[in-house]
């Protein structure tokens, strides 16, 4: 073989390698590797997400409370922008040259092919400028959005608000894409999955000036959208509305319930916020000033506050005393301004004696029910004191105490009822009693609840000895039928009969002559059953609560009261139940003069008694 020979061989190999090279290049280009197909598509289709409309919300009357308006973002693709008029650009947007470039750059730090929010709900107005010029402004386009929009500024707390998605949403859900908003508190957040729809999907083919030619292969690959489902709820606008106004001067809470059903009247909070401040693209600057407020205005103390109940306890002690049979309505004690006993003494205020147990309810008396206390927790029928702590404390849980009560809010909180363990770790077993515990008796001491368990406890009374749990879904379009949990009822522990007499002490301490402790909850033709009661507050004045349910018969409404540093439950608390109820069962109210008396009481910082002086006995003969 000569050398030409050889050198065409080489020759030849050299050529198959280079062949080989540029299959094997193309073979990875082609299939392989996926950008460049990436980037094509890029350049020659645009994927529109389209967002659905988030379902309506509408109140137990069917007033639209909850609608949507349209707004828009602004996307960008960084891989795709080319040179353009910042100058017009940032004009139009209201925005600088620098503050331009930070967009692209968090944009190009996302993603520099895929599709990411460069400002999020401009104007209706800007969107159509833009529109008529896009083609001017490769990689950028419009997505249309919706916000929400209220037509009441109430119940923000209630109702909650939408907010976009962080990473740990993203990591957690699929579904959801940067850029996409979801509920994050109250009913938006409980409801998301029914409220936000499901997003749609349309491709479209660009030409070389950016601009949407037509619809890529006749939307053979389109996703239809499918718009929220629209919810009715059990609150009521009007009284939501009226609760809000009565507590505008005051910090705290109003829940109320119609027994019969378990639904959600009423949830005020307060102090609270417009809704309305909670949409549009300021949400987060909003939100950390007003988590900067020292009220905390976005507490909801509905749910999440925790108190001693107070004396409106009482009931539930005296129950369990009848319950367990050391209680009769025919058991009576004497008071001598408090109970006495081994050297601790636990206050009462000055009333008649002595009392059987209606009139121990109506009095409010403490020295009763510290009496009715120690027989529950030396009871013959149990070994020691633990045990009948036990049995007491089943008692209590079953009103709904000491566990989230599982309605359809997701920051509910539980409260606390303590548990023997509890005790046995700072006493030791056997080394406490009815004495070391005594101020659970009155409904203080490691007692705390929530004031949507408290108005849940009300509306157990009401219906004597039964509860829904307290739900705001009333009906979901598209569902037969709201959760059934919501509809199972949950009894207490205590029999029926042994309701009558708490019902008829709380008849006579809104009814009833001099010294019943709520007298003025008083409305004429409507019996109003209710309880006052005075939370304990180591880090300031006491708490006024009061709870109520009316009619005494048939009852449509059971609420709970709570008005953080203001005193006796009879000051403040009860007035405000009082015109509640007279508000919603009346639908108006007539009783200017008490109205004016909440409205104008703490405006000044002061007990304004001239408002209520020679009308009518405001009945604040509380306990101590």
């Amino acid at each position: 073989m000569n050398l030409f020979d050889n050198r065409r061989y080489v020759f030849i190999v050299f050529t198959v390698l280079i062949g080989l090279v540029f299959i094997v290049r193309l073979f990875f280009v082609q299939v392989v590797e996926s950008s460049y197909k990436v980037s094509a598509l890029n350049n020659s289709q645009s994927h529109v997400v389209v967002y659905p409309a988030r379902g309506l919300i509408y109140d137990r009357n069917d007033e639209l409370i909850v609608s949507n308006q349209a707004a828009y973002d602004i996307m960008v693709v960084p891989n795709n922008v080319r040179a353009f008029d910042t100058t017009w650009f940032c004009n139009i947007l209201d925005i600088t040259k620098q503050n331009l470039e930070e967009r692209l750059q968090r944009a190009k730090n996302y993603s520099w092919r895929v599709r990411s929010v460069f400002m999020k709900q401009v104007s209706f107005d800007v969107a159509a400028i833009l529109q008529e010029k896009m083609y001017r402004f490769p990689g950028f386009s419009l997505q249309s959005r919706t916000l929400r929009k209220y037509a009441r500024p109430v119940a923000s707390h209630l109702l909650g608000y939408i907010g976009e998605v962080d990473k740990r949403i993203l990591e957690e859900n699929a579904y959801y894409a940067m850029g996409d908003y979801i509920g994050v508190i109250g009913i938006e957040k409980s409801y998301e999955n029914i409220l936000r729809g499901e997003k749609g999907l349309q491709i479209f083919l660009k030409d070389v000036h950016n601009r949407i030619i037509g619809s890529y292969e006749e939307g053979k690959y389109d996703k239809p959208v499918k718009v929220g489902r629209n919810m009715t709820i059990s609150l009521d606008a009007d009284l939501q509305e009226y609760g809000e106004k009565l507590m505008q001067e005051f910090v705290g809470s109003i829940v109320a319930i119609e027994p019969a059903s378990g639904e959600i009247l009423t949830m005020v909070s307060s102090p609270t916020v417009d809704p309305n401040m909670l949409i549009g693209r300021n949400l987060g600057e909003t939100i950390r000033k007003l988590s900067a407020d020292t009220l905390n205005p976005l507490f909801n103390r509905a749910l999440m506050a925790q108190y001693p109940p107070g004396s409106t306890f009482k009931t539930i002690n005296a129950l369990i005393g009848l319950q367990e049979g050391v209680l009769h309505t025919t058991t009576s004690y004497y008071c001598d301004y408090g109970y006495y006993y081994r050297g601790v003494h636990v206050r009462c205020h000055t009333h008649r004696a002595p009392l059987n147990l209606v009139e121990s309810i109506q009095h409010s008396c403490n020295t009763y029910y510290c009496n009715v206390f120690r027989r529950i927790m030396e009871d013959p029928d149990y070994e020691n004191t633990e045990e009948a702590f036990n049995h007491w404390r089943d008692h209590v849980a079953s009103f709904g105490f000491g566990e989230k009560l599982g309605s359809d809010f997701t920051n509910e909180l539980k409260g606390n009822i303590p548990t023997a363990a509890y005790y046995d770790r700072y006493y030791t077993s056997g080394h406490w009693n009815f004495l070391t515990i005594i101020s659970m008796a009155i409904g203080q001491g490691e007692l705390l609840i929530t004031p949507l368990q408290m108005a849940n406890m009300t509306a157990t009374i009401a219906n004597r000895g039964w509860f829904y749990t307290p739900h705001l879904a009333k009906e979901i379009e598209g569902e037969p039928n709201i959760d059934p949990k919501y509809k199972e009822k949950h009894y207490t522990t205590i029999d029926a009969a042994h309701y009558e007499p708490i019902v008829e002490g709380m008849d006579l301490a809104v009814n009833g002559g001099p010294g019943s402790t709520a007298r003025i909850a008083k409305i004429q033709d409507i019996t109003v059953c209710g309880k006052t009661g005075t939370a304990e507050n180591p880090h300031g004045e006491d708490h006024s609560i009061f709870i109520a349910f009316a009619p005494k018969d048939n009852p449509q409404i059971a609420l709970a009261v709570y008005v953080e540093n203001e005193g006796f439950g009879g000051t403040w608390a009860a007035p405000i139940a009082s015109l509640m109820i007279e508000h919603y069962l009346k639908g108006e109210t007539n009783r200017t003069w008490l109205e004016q008396y909440v409205l104008n009481g703490n405006t000044k910082k002061k007990k304004n008694e001239e408002a209520a002086q020679g009308t009518e006995d405001t009945g604040n003969e509380e306990e101590g």
